[in-house]
């Protein structure tokens, strides 16, 4: 009896890459029957303004190994690949993109390698020429710093292509629900038996990318806070800091005789900058108190509108269900 790989595909705004995609996946994961795997290949359309639901919808009745998921918005694509990971029945679940940057012909590999019996596959780009220069660096520098802040170790250049095990899947649908995600940071975070396979990033087929600078920029920040809390600690430091400081004034005036030590600028620049460190840890705080409260008002990480093709989901309390 054949095994199931369930090949879960986050769609935002991508009509014209789809087709291209689909024509390229299928018969490469029609090739690993041979292999002892059968296939699904599970889109989650995470809102999109444009024909993608459509597209995929017609994919769906011509073939019924195509399931869709489509939201009822835009919850981003964090969501859109813990809603397929829910929904996915396979005994291996590979993630990935529909613009052609994962390439598809990496999923045999990846079968082998859960045949051998790894539960988590990174997937680590060894070049990424269309992200540009300014992503390149920031992407190294990112990694860079979350492994000095964090606990966890960082697989660096890992990216949303990866795959798991049933068992650990299993992991993460129990598990991990946090409203502020990162997961390729939680797949490498389970455990289980691990490996990297490494991939030569594609240029996108159509479209642009849907992640600015901006975008990135709140979403390294947001990570960094959720796998580490040496920034909570800065205030910490800040203080003995401030303190050594006054020692060391304290002891150059009893040394001088002189009373207050004269220098109105130094004092101002001192001034300014202890303010600085303070509104810093203030605002650092903030941030966490952010993470807390919407973590605390509990809302669903997705809300699904459309289904196609699939099975029930794991049973969740925190899985909103249709009637």
């Amino acid at each position: 009896m054949n095994r199931l790989l369930s090949v879960v595909v986050s769609v935002y705004n991508e009509e014209q890459a789809l087709p291209l995609f689909y024509e390229t996946t299928k018969p490469i994961l029609e090739g690993l029957a041979a292999a002892g795997w059968d296939y699904e290949l599970l889109f989650v359309n995470d809102g999109s303004s444009d024909e993608s639901l459509m597209i995929l919808e017609n994919l769906a009745a011509e073939n019924p190994k195509v399931k869709v998921l489509g939201f009822s918005r835009n919850f981003g694509h964090e969501a859109a690949m813990i809603a397929g990971i829910d929904y996915a029945v396979g005994d291996g679940i590979v993630c990935m993109d529909a613009d052609l940057q994962h390439p598809p012909e990496c999923l045999a590999v990846i079968a082998q390698k859960l045949d051998e019996g790894y539960g988590v596959i990174s997937m680590v780009r060894t070049k990424n020429r269309s992200a540009g220069l300014v992503k390149n660096i920031t992407s190294a520098g990112f990694y860079t710093l979350i492994n000095i802040l964090s606990d966890v170790t960082f697989e660096p250049n890992a990216s949303d292509f990866f795959a798991v095990s049933a068992q650990a899947a299993a992991v993460l649908r129990q598990s991990y629900r946090e409203k502020v995600r990162f997961l390729r940071g939680y797949v490498q975070s389970l455990g289980f038996r691990k490996t990297t396979i490494e991939y030569e990033a594609h240029d996108r087929v159509a479209g642009h990318s849907k992640y600015s600078i901006r975008k990135l920029f709140t979403f390294s920040v947001n990570t960094i806070l959720c796998f580490s809390n040496l920034p909570l600690k800065l205030g910490m430091f800040a203080g003995v800091f401030a303190a050594l400081l006054g020692v060391a004034v304290m002891i150059y005036t009893l040394c001088t005789r002189q009373g207050a030590p004269g220098g109105y600028a130094t004092i101002v620049i001192l001034n300014c900058f202890m303010f600085a460190v303070l509104f810093v840890i203030v605002g650092i705080m903030g941030e966490y108190i952010a993470i807390l409260f919407l973590e605390l008002k509990d809302r669903p990480i997705y809300i699904v509108d459309v289904e196609r093709n699939l099975a029930a989901p794991p049973v969740r309390g925190d899985m909103p269900t249709k009637e």
